[in-house]
């Protein structure tokens, strides 16, 4: 029934079992891989046929996690997988930007690729084994794919590289790399790293790429048995051939001479207007304009890459390692904790920091478990910022991207949460662009952090390197254009400080590049980056001191554990209370960390100090004003340390023989009261005639010398029928002979 096959490795000191024929055998290719116990589906489908008048290649790939692959059921009303999550988006993308390059400059056919997790051990990232699958399932389908590719990850760990370390390890890691490349080369690098070198990182991306190939030769030896026969592609035509060399000839010209304008917005006037020229020309000839169309954009790249590698010089008339006049200002929005403005040529960012509390942080439901984070970057990015009316909506998979890439640049320089105990939001609204917006997010990031008097370790920058290659040869370029992003062969973004790499993403539109080309464009971008440090430090060189004073002030402090519960009180009613006394937001932790929030010291210091009165212990012989919060026959209970009571025996109400307790107080009155002793069960025995109530002071010697004496009698401390009837006793004469 089945026409299975199986195909299995050890890699990484785990078992990679690649499976075919069993599950989801309509699909064009679909492969079950498995890495311990992680167990990735994977399948990819593509449409028969183009759709009428399509100039592009519709590729979509879907990564999705299911709950049940943690033995879990998902949250939420409908008990189901709802939207992508935040996570799931990132993956897909993780496998769409290596696969997308391998398919044929002129393939329109719509593609899927689906990669459905259904296991998870808590070990092996779905996210790599999900790409290994996709890769493989695409070689096997039969659609024109020019792969196979592997994927890796690679932490740095005591000096060594680790291939595919487990989530545990990742911990301890300081550096988290992902790649994807095929048999010659890598084509995608996406990490987080603890500022290392570009030595460093270069040596990760080689051990990860040489450790992919044996996955590559599996994925091969599968394809050997279980490959469907590959898809004609078809050529093109002589009429095409005959078109293409009609646009040369009518459009080269106009479109150069259009490229020598250095103001975007100009230039795009002028390429559109020269592109009009070709299609009028086009359609007075009797020639089909629509078809040239994908002609025309090819003329374009082919003029921009060439002047640039014959003449040095680039679409704004920089050489290949001058990076843009830059302006950096802080401190522009008067009520916001912290902001910057970023401008690096016809690129803006506009970034707001916002200081929160432990109840602002984000709770994440993910496959591995629920954990919150305290640190949150979101990225924005309006068609107005870059000159055009769009629709306006929720965040696409491109600006969280853009907005993941620059938190994990800025995500290894913040201070840990005993340090800085704030839950940090950080906005990045794109006002304008024209080129690596998601660097300018970094490096505004990093300034709107510090002005809201956030201790980064070190400032941030970022910057995108961008590549022309060519047989004749190629050209590295820093702080890339938008044009020349589009019509170019890579976007290399570098993140980091003076002392490091923190984040480097990479993505190829070619096969590959080679490791030399790599290592030039890494020292490019460090130089690149200190300048860019250099001209971010005449806005703000260090962290402000203090935070601004519409931001909230969190003072740490720390009980027992076993306290905890008399803080949070039954229910939540003392808390609740303490809140709504002082004003202040209060978080407590399971570890008696207590973290008071407040706008102004008078809540702050209301909230602890009515805290420090739950839990602080009474010392002995120390002097106290309390309230007197009952009244008995044999004493008053005074109410003297936060929640804390005590008993004044009825003999330690004052000097001399007392009768009736309210003769000396009543319910209400402030008294001042002397920390005499404790019970075998922890109750406090209080005095009040050996403490002046007028001054406070220590009356003792006094007392003393009228051969008086400062303890109550023991059994004074029971409550109810019990105190009662011992108090029905002629105590009063033994009193008179003790005075």
């Amino acid at each position: 029934m089945f026409n299975y096959f199986r195909k299995e490795i050890e890699w990484g000191g785990r078992t990679l079992v690649l499976e075919t024929g069993k599950i989801a055998r309509q699909a064009d290719g679909a492969v079950v891989v498995t890495y311990g116990d992680t167990v990735v589906l994977c399948t990819a489908v593509g449409a028969k046929s183009v759709k009428p008048g399509q100039d592009f290649f519709p590729l979509t790939v879907n990564y999705q996690e299911k709950a049940f692959a943690a033995g879990k059921i998902p949250g939420g009303f409908f008990k189901r997988e709802g939207r992508p999550s935040e996570a799931e988006i990132l993956n897909s993308r993780l496998i769409d930007r290596p696969i997308r390059p391998l398919f044929p400059d002129n393939f329109r056919n719509e593609v899927q690729v689906v990669a459905t997790v259904l296991s998870h051990d808590m070990e092996n990232d779905p996210a790599i084994v999900a790409m290994i699958g996709c890769s493989a399932a695409l070689t096997l389908s039969g659609i024109p794919f020019f792969g196979p590719i592997a994927g890796a990850r690679v932490g740095y760990i005591g000096g060594q590289y680790v291939l595919n370390p487990t989530l545990a390890e990742i911990k301890e890691s300081q550096l988290d790399l992902v790649l994807a490349g095929t048999a010659e080369g890598v084509l995608m690098v996406e990490s987080e790293a603890s500022e290392l070198s570009e030595e460093i990182m270069l040596g990760a991306v080689t051990f990860g790429h040489q450790a992919g190939q044996a996955v590559i030769d599996a994925i091969i030896a599968l394809a050997e048995h279980a490959a469907k026969e590959p898809w004609t592609l078809p050529e093109q035509s002589d009429e095409e051939k005959a078109l293409a060399a009609r646009v040369d000839a009518l459009g080269r010209a106009g479109i150069a001479e259009a490229y020598k304008e250095r103001i975007k917005q100009s230039r795009y006037e002028k390429v559109g207007a020269a592109k009009k020229v070709v299609t009028e020309a086009l359609k007075a000839e009797g020639l089909d304009a629509e078809k040239a169309k994908p002609m025309l954009k090819a003329l374009e790249a082919d003029v921009v890459r060439g002047a640039i590698l014959d003449t040095g010089l680039r679409i704004d008339g920089r050489d290949t390692k001058t990076v843009r006049p830059i302006v950096s200002e802080v401190g522009i929005l008067p009520r916001a904790h912290g902001s910057a403005l970023f401008t690096r040529g016809e690129t803006q960012a506009l970034v707001v920091t916002t200081l929160g509390t432990g109840q602002d942080e984000q709770v994440i439901d993910a496959l591995e478990g629920e954990y919150r984070s305290n640190f949150m970057l979101h990225y924005n990015f309006p068609p107005y910022s870059v000159g055009e009316a769009g629709r306006m909506g929720s965040p696409g998979r491109r600006e969280i991207g853009h907005g993941k890439l620059a938190w994990r640049a800025i995500h290894p320089l913040l201070p840990g949460k005993e340090a800085f105990p704030y839950t940090l939001r950080v906005v990045s609204e794109i006002t304008e662009s024209n080129g690596s917006s998601s660097m300018a997010t970094v490096c505004g990031t990093s300034l709107a952090l510090m002005d809201a008097g956030v201790p980064l370790k070190r400032p941030v920058a970022g910057i995108a390197m961008g590549l022309i290659k060519e047989d004749r040869g190629y050209a590295v370029l820093s702080d890339i254009l938008g044009d020349e992003d589009h019509l170019g062969d890579m976007d290399f973004k570098v993140a980091g400080t003076e002392a490091g790499v923190t984040s480097l993403q990479m993505d190829i539109k070619i096969t590959s590049i080679t490791p030399e080309i790599m290592k030039i464009a890494l020292e490019q971008a460090r130089e690149g980056r200190l300048h860019i440090l250099g001209e971010m430090s005449k806005a703000l060189t260090e962290n402000r001191t203090g935070v601004a004073a519409n931001a909230p002030k969190i003072t740490v402090i720390n009980v027992p554990k076993e306290k905890i519960r008399d803080v949070i009180g039954t229910g939540g009613k003392v808390i609740r209370e303490i809140v709504e006394f002082s004003g202040a937001k209060i978080d407590i932790g399971d570890d008696g960390t207590i973290k008071i929030a407040a706008t102004s010291d008078e809540q702050a210091t209301k909230a602890i100090d009515r805290i420090r009165g739950i839990v602080a212990e009474p010392e002995l012989g120390a002097i106290y004003t309390g309230k007197v919060v009952k009244t008995a026959d044999f004493g008053a209970f005074v109410n003297f340390l936060g929640a804390r009571d005590g008993l004044v025996h009825i003999s330690e109400l004052a000097q001399g023989r007392v009768a009736k307790t309210t003769d000396v107080v009543n319910q209400g009155d402030s008294v001042k009261v002397k920390v005499l002793g404790f019970d075998d069960r922890g109750k406090v025995k209080l005095s009040m005639r050996v403490v002046d109530q007028a001054t406070g002071a220590d009356i003792t010697e006094q007392v003393g010398a009228k051969g008086g004496r400062e303890g109550g009698r023991d059994g004074g401390f029971e409550g109810g029928d019990r105190g009662e009837r011992r108090e029905r006793r002629p105590r009063g004469d033994r009193n008179d002979a003790a005075e």
